[in-house]
């Protein structure tokens, strides 16, 4: 069977691209404009061409069809109809990456199902995603383009360790707050419920959708099935890192209001929401899929890479300065009463 990655090389993508490379029954092509294929395997056979450049696209796919068509970097409905003009009667499936921060915000019912309705009123990035699932349903009941739908949550890798609060350089500015003995923001009073999923037990679920008929005209969620408090989260780094973890407690409405950067997004209308995700859908069309990497286990191998490689520990002194801002301000009205 052959499939096509649109994208290929980003957190979720590489380990899927990985485990596909070792199953002798796929022949994996990945198009792109080159920037990471250095993680690809070397059996994956790529095409370098700009996929916002239709006409070029195009031109570099003529001739090929694929059993399964993924789209990683789909953001806009534009470019859903791009790939539905460019894949229309040459693909058996397509795959379009949307995003569990699509489901309704807030929340009537912390239990996540693929039936929970989708509507989110604080994030652009989700509301855009389900314009995109939107256009392909549409597609799929009138013109019988064959879609599947899967929704992530919080996946990470080795690359960058996954926070609730960060700032707009990534996450090592938290880590490094750690390491100084400074305290740490999280949003909240941390007793809210999340799920973490390592990029390899996203890749079983994902895979094991590819060619799965089953799985055409459907949505599906894939994440773990362990559930942690944001407390019991920054604890783990905290341990992992080898420190003496200094939780500040912020209102994340107090975050968002405080900042120049997206935390309404990305908090309010994300991470602040006490999430449990039923992943009863995807095992029944994957009845071999189970998430084996516990939080413990995966930020541990996480935090030795970020520390091992200089480049993934990208400082953010704006950041910094807000934090210590933060908690100086709530410590000032603090001493007022």
């Amino acid at each position: 069977m052959r499939a096509l990655f649109i994208g290929g090389t980003g957190t979720i993508s590489t380990a899927i691209s990985q485990r596909l490379a070792n199953m002798p029954e796929w022949e994996l092509y990945v198009v792109n404009r080159g920037n990471r294929n250095n993680v690809l395997p070397a059996n994956v056979k790529t095409i370098s061409v700009d996929i916002n450049d239709e006409a070029a696209a195009s031109k570099a796919l003529e001739g090929l069809t694929f059993d399964t068509v993924c789209d990683f970097i789909g953001f806009e409905p534009s470019q859903l109809e791009r790939d539905y003009r460019l894949f229309n009667g040459k693909t058996k499936q397509f795959m379009f990456i949307s995003s569990a921060s699509a489901y309704q915000k807030p929340l009537s019912n912390y239990h996540i199902t693929e039936s929970t309705p989708l509507a989110n009123p604080y994030w652009l990035y989700s509301r855009n995603k389900i314009a995109c699932e939107e256009f392909l349903m549409k597609m799929y009941r009138e013109n019988g383009f064959p879609i599947t739908i899967v929704r992530p949550s919080h996946t990470y890798d080795e690359r960058s360790i996954p926070l609730g609060v960060h700032g707009k350089n990534g996450s090592w500015q938290v880590a490094k707050r750690m390491l100084e003995g400074k305290p740490v923001i999280i949003h909240g009073d941390g007793t809210s419920l999340w799920t973490m999923t390592h990029n390899s037990d996203f890749a079983k679920g994902f895979v094991g959708l590819m060619g799965n008929i089953h799985a055409i005209g459907e949505a599906f969620h894939i994440t773990s099935d362990e559930r942690l408090t944001w407390n019991q989260i920054y604890q783990t780094i905290a341990d992992k890192l080898g420190v003496e973890l200094k939780a500040y407690h912020v209102a994340s409405d107090f975050l968002k209001s405080t900042c120049d950067f997206d935390l309404e997004g990305s908090l309010i209308g994300d991470k602040a929401n006490s999430v449990v995700f039923d992943n009863s859908k995807l095992k029944r069309a994957v009845p071999e899929f189970c998430a084996t990497t516990r939080f413990d286990q995966g930020i541990a191998k996480t935090i030795a890479n970020v520390l091992a490689t200089p480049e993934l520990q990208k400082e953010d002194k704006e950041f910094d300065e807000w934090c210590d801002k933060v908690i100086a301000a709530l410590e000032n009205a603090k001493k007022a009463f």
